[in-house]
């Protein structure tokens, strides 16, 4: 297995307290800026209905999904909220020469 980093966005196109949509590979990916600046990234779809969370809301370290408000814990992935109640995959994210990456595994065949 093999890490690659993947660019998502300048880090200043993230406000605080916001999520962004990323779709690479086939996948989508929601990233998120929380109030007190760090990044997070999370499976892009709601484990209920999914639902792109990049259109929900965030407050304070929760994502509430736009279609039944669900919630999720950002840093963690966790279900918080009905009628969520399977977790969020995370992934790795940092920032990079100004860009928010997000840290993708890829199996080598």
């Amino acid at each position: 297995m093999t890490e690659q980093w993947a660019p998502v966005c300048a880090f200043d196109d993230i406000d605080a307290e916001d999520v962004v949509r990323f779709d690479h590979g086939g996948k989508t990916y929601a990233v998120y800026r929380t109030a007190d600046d760090k990044t997070y990234a999370t499976d892009g779809l709601c484990t209920h209905e999914q639902q792109h969370l990049a259109e929900g809301f965030v407050i304070d370290d929760i994502i509430e999904c736009p279609l039944h408000q669900g919630r999720f814990h950002i840093p963690t992935g966790k279900a918080r909220g009905a009628p969520v109640c399977i977790d969020l995959k995370t992934y790795p994210t940092r920032v990079i020469d100004g860009m928010v990456c997000i840290r993708i595994s890829d199996h080598l065949s």
